[in-house]
């Protein structure tokens, strides 16, 4: 888009902007005077954020390691329990028992006629004032089996399964072998499972300079990206079968909880795997032989990349710790006034890999300004209608433990109590990310307006806006994005606190948080500190107040409000696009399936493929079935007839407020998903191969991923199912 353009479209939002400040503002469930009180409220709440406040939380918070289990981890949550209780809170420390590993050793070694010992460490440095720290976490990934493997080295790209399809046409076998592959395009605990799928002996991920380092821009301390020493930390647990403390699935990790042995919990690898950095992984790659990589596998580093198949071997020894260590939650509340039984929950993890000044703390920071600000006012008088309870979750980098624990701990009752969960992480620079349950996307947008973005001066929601006009693709798109009526937010998959909230219980969720200006290569690195985020995330922490507005301000309308604002018409259009997006996505794979196995019938493979290459032609796939999904759509439209119903009614009775946060647990399957039944969501969930990215409808849209057709067309009748039962429940709301 030109200069001239650009101008146009931010004059465009400027004047809706303004716009919608010269009008009376609609708040769904506030009627009259009510939504002048509450936006008087929220200007109330504004006036006690700061800036600087903010990054003096940060700054402290992030002063030294604090992972979970150790000394300086139950610090930070006493002097989180103390900010609450001085803020006016009711706060208390809930302790749960969970089992976190740490490394006793770790080796990688190259052998063959060029030998090298991996460093495995980040050094310090003058310009990071904490890098130099003792209390570090060292490189490696949580959950990964202890072992001492010893094999052929072959590079697999990112890991990924299609990845392994070209391995194949290539005549490379992984099975006995060591793999390396890279950070990216899928999350980190996906590669080792593929590998071990494989029959790989062990695993090595490595961060390609072309992803987040050299390519991207300068590196740390110059500029903000990845330096040839910085490692990627993190959990390699399988949290796509379960997250949490992987002994005590579905029950509380307390002390007396009963506990699997180790060795059989399904959600753990069987191999060892260990991240390294850019400079450890390039004599390794360098001694790779065999096939050159093909062009999409090339990274940034200065040789040529090769697959394997020569004489480079590599020798990966691990061992670790397997201690049971307390996990400390801090849970603070402010008591309602008329529905004390209805709980809006808000919460971010305090524990970090390292220091942790962006992930999480510049979000934990935004929070405890919210609850300060809250206490400011509840101190002036005011009191929330519903109750408010902010948390403050332990372990939630090795796995979602502190949350996920609270919540089995607590099944019962939130099921009961809980409204909604209001989850926020890291945060940076740049512009709003907001996902969740959809019947609260008219909420986001109506609070996404009222904020104005603290750079270009225009709501957060225009320049989202003005962001997604400027990405789409074509004319087409950009037309119909500046015709859109506000945004929609994206769907939950996994990474966070709120999949255990949404996915196993069905409390309604949102996750906010800002960036998109904040790139870099910190991320579960010993860089990710005060000096790191103040010169490159959020200099004037300006971001950490705008999170602070959304997040409160959302807890805000949604504690004080008469009516519940669930919009499950946006639900309706939502789930209405998934399927088309399914019966799309079974057509083209039905067409691309009888077209490719045509072209391995008539062998253009082998007719074009360069013989030096010696790549075998795909193998032929099974033909698409046609799939019925009439079940899905007839449950649609009853969908659609009840949610216009439900949208025309006027006024709705205080008892239909239970009835609307619970419609979101009528979405849920006692049975769960397809060998993974602590999922029980029909509408989101993380991949089984992408971890952190979300599948919509999963069950039917992995199983046709996956050419599973039987299982797709039960899915299909299994989603209908859930989709009639909330029809039918929204129907009896008075």
């Amino acid at each position: 888009m030109t200069t001239t353009n650009f101008s146009l479209l931010m004059a465009l939002l400027l004047c809706t902007g303004g716009a919608a400040r010269a009008q009376d503002k609609k708040l769904t469930g506030y009627t009259g005077n009510a939504a002048t009180q509450q936006l008087e409220l929220e200007n109330r709440f504004d006036k006690q954020l700061s800036s600087s406040h903010i990054g003096e939380t940060i700054k402290a918070l992030s002063s030294q390691p604090h992972h979970i289990g150790s000394a300086r981890g139950k610090a930070v949550a006493e002097d989180i329990l103390q900010r609450f209780k001085s803020y006016g809170w009711d706060a208390e420390i809930v302790t749960y028992q969970v089992l976190f590993p740490t490394p006793k050793e770790r080796l990688v070694e190259l052998k063959g006629s060029t030998t090298y010992k991996a460093l495995l460490k980040e050094p310090a440095l003058k310009e990071d004032a904490t890098s130099g720290q003792e209390g570090q976490l060292p490189t490696y990934n949580a959950w990964s089996a202890d072992g001492d493997v010893e094999g052929e080295l072959v590079y697999v790209n990112y890991g990924l399964p299609e990845d392994y399809e070209y391995l194949d046409r290539a005549g490379i076998n992984v099975k006995g072998k060591i793999v390396i592959a890279k950070y990216g395009r899928s999350w980190r605990g996906s590669k080792p499972k593929v590998a071990q799928e494989h029959g790989a002996a062990g695993c090595i991920i490595y961060s390609d300079p072309k992803d987040d380092g050299y390519y991207s821009g300068d590196v740390y301390p110059k500029g903000a990206f990845k330096n040839e020493y910085g490692v990627q930390r993190g959990s390699v647990m399988d949290i796509v079968i379960y997250p949490g403390d992987p002994l005590t699935p579905n029950t509380g990790a307390t002390a007396n909880a009963q506990r699997l042995d180790r060795l059989q919990a399904p959600n753990l690898l069987k191999i060892p795997v260990l991240p390294i950095s850019y400079h450890d992984a390039t004599p390794l790659l360098q001694a790779l032989e065999g096939p050159v990589a093909p062009d999409e596998w090339k990274g940034a580093l200065p040789f040529t990349y090769h697959i394997g198949g020569g004489k480079a071997r590599v020798h990966l020894k691990l061992s670790f710790d397997w201690q049971i260590r307390p996990c400390y939650n801090v849970i603070a509340k402010l008591k309602g006034s008329e529905q004390p039984d209805q709980w809006v929950i808000r919460g971010n993890h305090h524990d970090a890999w390292v220091n942790g000044a962006a992930d999480p703390i510049s979000g934990l920071a935004a929070l405890l300004e919210e609850a300060k600000a809250i206490g400011a006012l509840h101190k002036q008088g005011y009191q929330p209608k519903r109750t408010l309870v902010y948390c403050a979750w332990d372990g939630e980098e090795p796995g979602l433990l502190g949350s996920t624990e609270w919540v089995e701990d607590h099944a019962v009752e939130l099921k009961e109590k809980a409204v909604v969960y209001i989850n926020s992480d890291n945060n940076g620079r740049g512009f709003l990310n907001a996902s969740g349950s959809h019947a609260l996307e008219t909420l986001v947008n109506e609070v996404a307006r009222d904020i104005t973005d603290p750079q270009t001066q225009v709501s957060i929601l225009a320049r989202k806006q003005a962001s997604e006009v400027l990405k789409a693709a074509t004319p087409k798109l950009k037309k119909e994005k500046l015709a859109k009526q506000g945004i929609a937010i994206g769907a939950m998959g996994s990474g966070s606190d709120y999949s255990s909230f949404l996915q196993h219980l069905g409390v309604p969720s949102l996750d906010f948080g800002f960036g998109g200006e904040d790139a870099g290569g910190e991320y579960h690195s010993i860089y990710d500190s005060y000096d790191d985020y103040t010169r490159f995330k959020d200099p004037g922490f300006n971001y950490g107040v705008a999170l602070s507005q959304t997040a409160g301000h959302t807890a805000l309308r949604v504690a004080n409000t008469v009516t519940l604002p669930f919009d499950y018409r946006k639900l309706y259009e939502t789930v209405n696009g998934y399927v088309n997006e399914l019966t799309e996505l079974t057509s083209s794979l039905r067409e691309s399936t009888t077209i490719e196995n045509q072209l391995i019938r008539d062998r253009k493979y082998q007719l074009t493929t360069d013989t030096a290459k010696h790549l075998s032609p795909p193998l032929l796939k099974s033909e698409v079935p046609y799939l019925d999904f009439s079940p899905l759509q007839n449950a649609l439209t009853g969908l659609d007839t009840v949610t216009t119903s439900l949208a025309a009614r006027k006024q709705l009775s205080a008892a239909a407020n239970k009835a609307l946060y619970q419609g979101e647990q009528q979405l849920l399957n006692d049975a769960g998903l397809p060998a993974r039944s602590w999922y029980k969501h029909t509408l989101y969930a993380p991949g089984f191969y992408t971890g952190y990215g979300v599948k919509t409808i999963p069950g039917v849209r992995e199983a046709i991923e996956q050419r599973r057709w039987k299982e797709a067309q039960e899915q299909i009748g299994i989603v209908a199912a859930a989709i009639n039962r909330l029809s039918a429940y929204l129907g009896n709301i008075h």
